[in-house]
């Protein structure tokens, strides 16, 4: 339980800094106060974590042969494709997280939250995420 709370957060963080570089993605800009959108992005990256755990391991399995051929970079298109499954999700249940279009911003937004969770994940030490 604490190693997905600390994979959460990271998300959120690697969501919310996302929103911020990538033009085309937008992270809780309609809500007016901070601890509003704090809660938002937390939410978000509550339903990214469970598209992470659902769907990310089927795409994964599917594209292997994908993933293979082009030595791993498709694995940013399978990212960029949980990035459109997130939006999808956020418009529906009236969450603040919105990917403008495909290309461009989603797979701009994957290479993002994937350095920022790769870096996050190397500076925190082990023992958090092995109990």
């Amino acid at each position: 339980m604490k190693n997905f709370l600390v994979k959460t957060g990271i998300n959120a963080v690697a969501l919310w800094i996302t929103a911020i570089v990538v033009p085309g993605i937008t992270l809780a800009e309609a809500d007016k106060s901070t601890s509003s959108k704090v809660l938002s992005i937390i939410v978000v990256a509550l339903v990214f974590a469970v598209i992470n755990v659902i769907v990310k391991p089927i795409a994964h399995f599917f594209s292997f042969p994908l993933i293979v051929l082009t030595l791993g970079l498709f694995t940013f298109i399978v990212n960029a494709f949980m990035l459109q499954i997130l939006s999808w999700l956020s418009d529906s249940l009236g969450l603040a997280f919105h990917v403008d279009d495909f290309f461009w911003a989603a797979v701009l937004g994957a290479l993002v939250v994937s350095f920022i969770s790769m870096l996050v994940n190397m500076l925190l030490p082990d023992s958090l995420e092995q109990h």
